[in-house]
Formats: C-alpha cells, sequence, structure tokens
C-alpha cells in the first residue's frame, strides 16, 4: 500500500484525488435523530425547507471537525464553512425530495431488521433489548413512528445516492494508462528566456493602454483595504517574576495528585510553647541527639495533647499547617524513617518532627525535581497572567478604548499595516479570522476594535480605520498595472520568439552545444519532477522524440518562455503497483466520477426544485 499512496501522491494521482464538498458529509446517521423543523428557514428546497437550527447545528457541528484538525483557529474560513454547509444541506433537500419523487422506499420489515442489528439497541448477550430501544426513544423525544420514517427516509436517500454515485465506469485499460503516465522518463535540457531581458527593447504606448483599458475594464478594480493598527500578545512575551517556595509546592503537590498517590509518611512531633520555647527546643533536641526516646519525650516535654500518645500525629498533611508548610516540608526532605528534624519555629511555637513510617518512598522528593518544577511554576504564573491580560484587553476594547489606549495602558506593542487587503492578502496577519473581523462592517462603521482573535500560539486585537471599498479602478489609476502587464506581454513574445528559433535549430544531442545560449542538462527526470515549472512539465512530455535525435520544444512560460529538448520517453516495463493495488486505483477513480455525476444530477435537481436562501436569516446565523 506504501506504493499506491505514494502513486496518489505523484502528479497523476494528485488528479485523481481532487478534493470536493460532497453531500454525503451531511448524510451521516445522525440525521435519523433530528429534531422537529425549524420555523426559521434559512432555504426553501421545492416544497421542503432547511431550518435555522438544523443549518446552526451543522455548522457547529462541520466546525468541531476542521479545527480538530487546524493547529491554529484562525485559519478558518467561516465565509467559506458557512457557504458549504448550507449547500450540502440543500443538496441533501433536494436528494430527498427527489426520491420520494421516484417511489424508492423501504419496508418496515426492512427496517426492523436493520435496527435488530444495531449494537445500542442489544443487551449484554447480543440480543435486541426492547428496553434499550424504548430508553433510546425517550431520551430523544421521539416515538417508534418518528424514528421509522427518519430511518425510511435516509435510507431511501442513500438508494439514489448509490444508483448515482456507484453507475461510474471507468475500465482498467485507462487506469493502466495513468499508471504508465507516470512512470514515463526522459532525458531534459533546459534554457529559459527572462522576459525582463526583453524589457527595454518593448514600450507600451498610450493607445495601448487605452485599448486594454477598454476591454479589461470589469477585472481592472481596486481591493477592499483599511488601514489597520493592531497589538499582539502571546505567553512567551509575557515576563514573570522568579517563583517562590509557596508556588513551588504548590506544583509539587499538583504533581503528586496527578499520580493519585497521597503523602505515606506518617510523623510525631514535639511541641514546646512559651518564651522559653527556643531553649527548651535546643535542649529537647540534644537529648534525642544522645539517644533518648522520641515518645518518651513527648509524653514528658511535648505542650501538644500529641504528646500523651507519644507524639503521634499521623499522616503528614500539610494543609494542617497552613503558611508553615513550606517550612516543614523542607525540613523533613531526604529524612529516613526514625531521624529528627532540628526545632522548626512556626506559629504554634517550636515543633520537633520525627518520621515514624514512609510507605511513599516511590514518590521523588521536591528537591529533586526542583528544577522541573520550577520550569512548570513558570508556565503556570505565565499562562495565568496572560490569561488576566487578554480579559483585560478586551474589556477595554468593549468599553471603546482605541487601539492606542489600550496598548499604552497595557503596556504593549502597538504595530501599524498599511493598505491591508480583504482579498489577496499576504501581509502578518493573513489568517481569514482576523481578516473577517478587521473588514466587519459595524467595526468599519464605528471604527472599534475587535474583540480578542486567537492566532497561532497568541491573541490580536486590531482597529481598521481609512477603509476604501473595491471599485473600478481610473484610467490613471490602472496605467501601472496595466503597463507592468502589457512590458510582460510584449517582452515574453520577443522571448519567445528566440526561443522557437533555438528551438529549430536543434535534431541531435550535438546540436544543443551550437547554440549560442547555453543549456542545463537536468539529466533524467519524470512528470513529478520539481526541477520544472508547472507549464514547463507539461510541455516536457508532450511530443516523443525521433529514434535517432531529439526533440526541441518552445513555449511560452510564467517567466518569459522556455526550451525544452528531451530525447526518447521511455516507460518502466513493469509498473510499481500490483494488481490489488490497481484495482484499489480503479475504485478511487470511479468514486470519484460518481461524485462528479452526483454534482451534475443536484445541478439537473436544482432546475426542477425552486431554491431560495432567505439571506435575511442566513447573514443572522454568521453572525453568532
Amino acid at each position: 500500500m506504501d506504493k499506491l499512496r505514494d502513486f496518489l501522491k505523484s502528479w497523476p494521482g494528485r488528479i485523481l484525488l481532487v478534493l470536493c464538498l460532497s453531500p454525503l458529509a451531511l448524510l451521516g446517521v445522525e440525521s435519523y435523530f433530528g429534531g422537529s423543523t425549524d420555523p426559521n428557514q434559512i432555504a426553501q428546497v421545492g416544497e421542503a425547507s432547511v431550518g435555522l437550527s438544523e443549518y446552526q447545528t451543522a455548522v457547529n457541528s462541520r466546525r468541531s471537525e476542521i479545527l480538530e484538525q487546524l493547529d491554529d483557529a484562525s485559519l478558518l474560513n467561516e465565509d467559506v464553512l458557512h457557504t458549504q454547509v448550507l449547500k450540502g444541506l440543500i443538496d441533501r433537500t433536494l436528494l430527498e425530495q427527489q426520491a420520494g419523487k421516484l417511489g424508492m422506499t423501504v419496508s418496515d420489515d426492512t427496517i426492523n431488521r436493520l435496527l435488530r442489528r444495531e449494537q445500542i439497541f442489544q443487551d449484554a448477550n447480543g440480543e435486541f433489548s426492547n428496553v434499550q430501544f424504548a430508553n433510546f426513544l425517550r431520551q430523544r423525544g421521539m416515538n417508534k413512528e418518528q424514528l421509522f420514517a427518519e430511518f425510511r427516509n435516509q435510507l431511501s436517500l442513500d438508494q439514489l445516492n448509490a444508483s448515482i454515485v456507484g453507475t461510474a465506469i471507468y475500465p482498467m485499460k485507462a487506469v493502466n494508462q495513468l499508471i504508465d503516465l507516470q512512470l514515463e522518463s526522459r532525458d531534459i535540457w533546459l534554457h529559459r528566456f527572462n522576459w525582463q531581458d526583453y524589457e527595454s527593447q518593448v514600450t507600451v504606448t498610450p493607445a495601448d493602454i487605452q485599448a486594454y483599458y477598454d476591454a479589461n475594464q470589469d477585472k481592472l478594480k481596486s481591493d477592499a483595504m483599511v488601514d489597520l493598527a493592531y497589538i499582539q500578545l502571546s505567553p512567551a512575551t509575557i515576563q514573570i517574576d522568579e517563583v517562590t517556595e509557596e508556588e513551588l509546592q504548590q506544583q509539587y503537590e499538583a504533581y503528586k495528585q496527578g499520580l493519585a498517590v497521597v503523602d505515606e509518611r506518617k510523623l510525631s512531633q514535639i511541641l514546646v510553647t512559651g518564651d522559653d520555647a527556643k531553649a527548651r527546643a535546643d535542649s529537647i533536641k540534644a537529648r534525642l541527639d544522645q539517644g533518648e526516646s522520641f515518645a518518651a519525650l513527648a509524653k514528658k516535654e511535648s505542650d501538644d495533647p500529641s504528646g500523651a500518645s507519644g507524639g503521634d500525629i499521623g499522616r503528614f498533611n500539610p494543609s494542617v499547617f497552613g503558611s508553615d508548610a513550606t517550612a516543614i516540608e523542607t525540613a523533613l526532605q531526604g529524612l529516613s524513617v526514625g531521624e529528627v528534624t532540628a526545632p522548626i519555629k512556626t506559629n504554634f511555637g517550636y515543633q520537633i518532627f520525627m518520621i515514624t513510617e514512609d510507605n511513599g518512598s516511590q514518590i521523588p522528593s521536591m528537591d529533586s525535581m526542583r528544577e522541573e518544577l520550577t520550569a512548570q511554576a513558570k508556565e503556570y504564573k505565565r499562562q495565568t497572567i496572560y490569561a488576566d491580560k487578554v480579559t483585560a484587553i478586551n474589556d477595554l476594547a468593549a468599553d471603546g478604548f482605541s487601539i492606542e489606549d489600550i496598548a499604552q495602558q497595557e503596556n504593549v506593542a502597538l504595530k501599524r499595516i498599511e493598505d491591508y487587503r480583504k482579498d489577496n492578502n499576504t501581509s502578518v496577519l493573513s489568517q481569514p479570522s482576523v481578516i473577517k473581523q478587521a473588514f466587519d462592517e459595524f467595526t468599519i462603521q464605528d471604527q472599534a476594535v475587535t474583540s480578542g482573535i486567537e492566532v497561532g500560539l497568541g491573541t490580536v486585537w486590531a482597529q481598521p480605520s481609512n477603509y476604501r471599498p473595491t471599485q473600478t479602478l481610473t484610467l490613471a489609476a490602472a496605467t501601472p498595472v496595466i503597463t507592468q502587464t502589457l512590458l510582460k506581454q510584449k517582452a515574453s513574445a520577443l522571448a519567445l520568439k528566440d526561443a522557437k528559433q533555438i528551438a529549430a535549430n536543434i535534431k541531435t544531442v550535438a546540436d544543443i552545444a551550437k547554440q549560442p545560449v547555453d543549456f542545463q542538462a537536468l539529466g533524467e527526470v519524470s512528470r513529478q519532477t520539481t526541477l520544472l515549472t508547472d507549464k514547463e512539465r507539461s510541455l516536457a512530455f508532450s511530443k516523443q522524440a525521433p529514434e535517432d535525435g531529439v526533440v526541441a520544444l518552445a513555449s511560452e512560460t510564467e517567466i518569459g518562455a522556455s526550451v525544452l529538448v528531451g530525447d526518447r520517453i521511455e516507460t518502466a516495463r513493469q509498473s510499481q503497483l500490483s494488481d490489488n493495488e490497481k484495482a484499489q486505483t480503479a475504485a478511487i477513480i470511479r468514486d470519484n466520477l460518481g461524485q462528479d455525476q452526483l454534482q451534475d444530477y443536484l445541478d439537473y435537481l436544482r432546475l426542477v426544485y425552486k431554491v431560495e436562501i432567505n439571506e435575511a436569516n442566513m447573514a443572522g446565523a454568521q453572525v453568532q
């Protein structure tokens, strides 16, 4: 299958796999269980309609699918999304009506048999369960008749679809011919004539410009543009202070919680209070160091009720010690069972602890994880500050502050893009979501700051000004564009003339070196080569060379003109694909042809059933 995948990535393979929005994308099983018809119509299709709620549900579902595949949500083009979803819903409605008109239906017995096979309705023994079936209907607010009607409609739709898509024919002979094309190769010699080299030899007169303008005036339009001021914020730009021990402790506790374990150390303590607490604690610690029993000293010296039981306080729980937890945790680090801490000054007095049991030795100590915890604490702090800053900027934008005021108040760099285009946008903010908000009618009208737009790993806020709508260019405004276009056309014509003269003089490989221009020897190339431009690639295999010579071909190309010299076209004797892979390739081709047939059939149905779109409801749904 690797060879099949490689083929499908090749030049003919890509031709076969042109992606299109198929109405089948909206013919899924989830449609069996849709709700009632929405009285607010998006479109009237014959005698049926597409409801507002149905449309919004489909948009949300499709958006979620796309966003799962995108790393940057700002790359989603909402206008295209809404257009494609509406087309899919209309296509489905057209097919549903046609299926009904053709009498395509399914009996109750067939539906019963299919439903009994559905796993969702089966019990633990794989048998159909009336209880589960009833629960399913109750959860969806449907009765059996409604479910059968939806199921029958879907199956009828599937029948009609299969009768169109499944009838596409593409013989294996044609498949083999396509495969042979991508196996073709030949030696190529190339020389390119750049049109700029001929620019000084041509002139463009006012009459030429006027004639071009008169013939192409409808195409000579300015781009819709604004001047854009914007600020951009990302977590990476947030500066943070050093993290505290308390913040490290929080990350450590979160780490332990993530492991679903608790601190298994059991402790005993001796607490001493009063004015002489420090001196008493030091004396007790000295006696412990000399080998006296911790439990005995706790009973005799501790001012805490736990002293009666030898100081036992159970498992270590940081929350019990409040602000003293970090100091105690630090003192306990590295201690083994039976070892004692130095006296610790806490809010209770002076405390001495001994670890009596430790069943949590598998948990790394906080000190051993300090570097990792520090990085996590910094990132948590950075993300928190970033989220707070995004909220603050959004609030300022909603309150009507200008982008300049927001940038100054939040200490964020203000950036500008002049002539920010609605179409053919190649700026640093070319994402569809940014363009959509920058050219929003109300944003332009109020010259308001947009809400935060998520772009990659950050957020952008923009304020458009000086809006210039699309309009037909005047002759004066169009003259520079026309002049450049005509210069290239005339210069390319001269380049092509020279290219043809060179090509006419080449009959053999030896003739290549006799020409007044240098040729680049590309060696053996195939139709998938990246050494040639698109036009050159199509030219390179357009004509076979004679048995004892080469063929020289000249053509106008993207850069001016090119001469390609090729020897005999050879085809690999044996296909790289197995018979099974060829059959799968044929199936892919037939499916694509079937989809084309389906689109043709839908175009026909649009002539049969009147389709009217409610533009007002459509516009309202798109802004939600």
